[in-house]
C-alpha cells in the first residue's frame, strides 16, 4: 500500500499511466473532508490493491478539472490510467459507504 500526497499535476498524471490507483480528492476548507480524513488510513491500509494518491482539489486543480470533480469528498478508480469507476459529489460519506464503493469495484 502506497498514499502519495502533495504530488504535482505532472506527477499524479505520470503515476496513473500504470497500475491500480485511487484518487481520493479532498482540500483543507472542506467540512466533508474533515469527516472522512480520519477513517482514510485504515481505509487506504484495508484496501492496498490501489495505490492511494490523495489529490487537493485547489492544489492539483488541472488533475481535478481533468477528471470533471466538481464536488469534494470524491474518489475515482484507476486501471493503467482508465476509469473504473467513481464515487462521491461533494457530500459527506461515511467510511462504510467508502468501503461499499470501494467493495463494488469489479
Amino acid at each position: 500500500m502506497s498514499n502519495q500526497a502533495n504530488l504535482t499535476n505532472e506527477e499524479i498524471f505520470d503515476a496513473i499511466k500504470t497500475g491500480k490507483k485511487m484518487l481520493f480528492f479532498t482540500a483543507g476548507w472542506c467540512p466533508d473532508c474533515a469527516f472522512i480524513k480520519p477513517a482514510m488510513p485504515e481505509i487506504m491500509k484495508k484496501y492496498d490493491q490501489y495505490d492511494w494518491i490523495t489529490v487537493d482539489r485547489d492544489d492539483n486543480l488541472e488533475v481535478a478539472q481533468h477528471f470533471g470533480i466538481m464536488g469534494i469528498p470524491s474518489f475515482i478508480a484507476l486501471e493503467d490510467g482508465k476509469e473504473l469507476a467513481r464515487f462521491g459529489k461533494g457530500e459527506r460519506h461515511t467510511p462504510a459507504e467508502v468501503e461499499e464503493f470501494i467493495q463494488s469495484i469489479a
